[in-house]
């Protein structure tokens, strides 16, 4: 059985859609990085309240950004979606470790997934990876 590598055609809508989702992702990625470079007191309250020593919170501000520079990338912005999953993946399991509230966790896991589907809309190279099929009538 032979498969096309040919990008499947996609409309300008859900282009703009997967930018408009990937904005918002990495607009809310950098504020989160530059506030742990930054440490205002509500930063500083909630790493402790995670046990995240507080000389830390700044190195974990740096990868975060970088991470979100490669995503925004285009050339790198598939490298930069695996990243951010494995950096949100950490954000999740140290919620879970400390037990703390379904929110937290919930929007962790939430916002990985809005990464992907961002770049899924507008990334003809992931459609190519993952075809999504309507079923055959």
């Amino acid at each position: 059985m032979a498969t096309s590598s040919q990008p499947v055609p996609v409309s300008k809508t859900m282009v703009w859609a997967g930018r408009g989702i990937s904005a918002l992702c990495v607009l809310f990625l950098v504020f989160d990085g530059v506030a742990k470079l930054f440490m205002p007191p509500p930063v500083v309250e909630a790493c402790a309240k995670l046990g995240i020593p507080e000389h830390i919170v700044p190195d974990i501000g740096v990868l975060l950004l970088a991470c979100t520079v490669v995503y925004a990338l285009p050339p790198t912005s598939v490298l930069g979606a695996i990243l951010l999953t494995g950096y949100l993946g950490g954000a999740v399991a140290t919620h879970v470790r400390v037990e703390d509230s379904a929110f937290p966790v919930a929007f962790g896991a939430i916002f990985g997934v809005l990464v992907w589907v961002g770049l899924f809309l507008r990334e003809p190279r992931l459609r190519v990876l993952i075809p999504f099929r309507r079923a055959a009538a």
